[in-house]
């Protein structure tokens, strides 16, 4: 699609934005320092861009404008290099700088309430600073997970109650975040960029702003079809993951290995994706954004059945490992109540420091409910706050260890060496099967 130049020397406000880009000129705001916008921001003031971070957290503002580094997919050299050395980043919590910026990226949570409906407190108290603050030649892209229709029948309406017109004074696009919280492989470059939007000049805008930093970026008609497509891979997985979870539950009745049939299945070279069991699911993604969808369709008096059912398996997993915990230290004449449990691992996933929706938080729970002495272990987490109540990580040693009545293992960090945890431990419940190839007496270690 081309972009019309107006009569005279002043180009249109979306050509003129576009030259921006290229140029390295444009001035980008990122609203959210988290996981997702402080490497996006870092990123993009990387090549140039000069970059102000939005956040409503003063100890983030204060973090990001010394250097100092709190996400583990940022390097610290870089961020050093783009705030202190390059002077290209910066934060702050001032929204009346909003109307410096050329373009603005959201990446605010978007979390579900307690009945599990969408929670859209963010996106919409982003959108009314900006609905006050915005002005012609700006472009808005929504990264925050939403259900389909958000940036269209939320922020659009909202914007355009400003006066100013969304694809001719203003342009507004949906790019969903794709973040991989600690994989190495794939960070915010060279991972496949969705962009959409409802007008074609902001589609056109948002493609060519993306560009400049993406390897490559991926067109859709629409923002609500770009919507769509975020929600739909992580129900993708959310729904595979709950098929192994019943599964090992299945197997677990059956007194078969769930995990010799996972592995021997994946040997299969075609029709086949390998997927794992483990104690529930966790992070900012799985447990939250299908419901997203299932809430919106309820609007098309469509029941998504599968999805709920997937929701339902993967909550029952916290439970299930409870109960099979308790199995286990019975089996050995101890009853939960009188005994101490050590949890190695809350982060949701290995490797990383985030412990956001990690099934952790409700096992824990759930075994101090049944009056089991409980303790953690976490080298990435060294405190953990969970039903209102704050523990700390306890060191790793032989003799905590050997002191547990049962060590279970709900993240498999590779910095843990497992070989020591099996050597000291009397019992041991493995739900990830980090204990893989780990030498041990028969019963001494259980698979979930």
């Amino acid at each position: 699609m081309s972009i019309s130049i107006e009569t005279g020397t002043v180009l249109a406000p979306a050509t003129a934005l576009m030259e921006k880009f290229k140029d390295r000129t444009a001035r980008v705001g990122v609203v959210g320092l988290g996981y997702v916008g402080l490497p996006f921001a870092v990123e993009k003031a990387k090549v140039g861009f000069r970059v102000l971070g939005f956040d409503r957290s003063p100890a983030r503002v204060g973090q990001v404008n010394a250097g100092a580094n709190y996400i583990g997919d940022v390097r610290d050299q870089e961020l050093r290099d783009v705030v202190l050395d390059r002077g290209l980043l910066a934060a702050t919590g001032d929204w009346d700088r909003l109307p410096e910026m050329d373009v603005v990226v959201i990446c605010v949570p978007t979390p579900l309430t307690r009945n599990l409906t969408p929670d859209l407190q963010y996106i919409e108290a982003v959108t009314a600073e900006l609905a006050r603050r915005i002005r012609p030649g700006q472009l808005i892209s929504l990264e925050s997970t939403t259900y389909p229709g958000t940036t269209d029948e939320v922020m659009k309406p909202r914007l355009e109650a400003s006066g100013l017109k969304e694809g001719r004074d203003f342009f507004l696009a949906f790019s969903p975040e794709r973040v991989d919280p600690g994989n190495r492989r794939y960070s915010t470059r060279n991972t496949n960029k969705v962009v959409g939007a409802g007008h074609g000049v902001s589609r056109e805008v948002a493609l060519a702003f993306y560009r400049q930093t993406i390897l490559h970026v991926v067109p859709v008609s629409s923002a609500q079809a770009a919507e769509m497509v975020k929600v739909f891979e992580n129900t993708f997985r959310a729904v595979n993951i709950a098929l192994v979870n019943e599964l090992a539950m299945l197997c677990d009745r059956m007194g078969l290995d769930v995990w010799e049939v996972l592995d021997a299945a994946g040997t299969k070279p075609f029709g086949i994706m390998s997927f794992y069991p483990g104690p529930g699911v966790g992070g900012h993604c799985i447990p939250l954004d299908p419901h997203y969808l299932e809430w919106k369709a309820r609007e098309f008096n469509f029941n998504t059945r599968f999805i709920a059912l997937a929701g339902e398996i993967n909550r029952r997993m916290p439970e299930f490992v409870m109960e099979k915990a308790m199995r286990l230290l019975s089996d050995h004449g101890l009853g939960l109540r009188s005994a101490h449990v050590l949890v190695l691992g809350v982060a949701y996933k290995k490797d990383i420091d985030d412990p956001r929706e990690s099934p952790s938080a409700e096992i824990l729970h759930l075994l101090a409910l049944r009056g089991a002495a409980v303790a953690y272990h976490d080298p990435l987490v060294p405190r953990f706050r969970e039903y209102g109540h704050e523990l700390e990580s306890v060191a790793l040693t032989a003799q905590v260890l050997a002191d547990a009545d049962l060590v279970l293992i709900l993240t498999d960090h590779s910095a843990v060496d497992y070989r020591f945890v099996v050597e000291h431990a009397r019992l041991t419940l493995d739900t990830r099967y980090a204990t893989r190839g780990v030498p041990c007496e028969r019963g001494k270690v259980v698979l979930l």
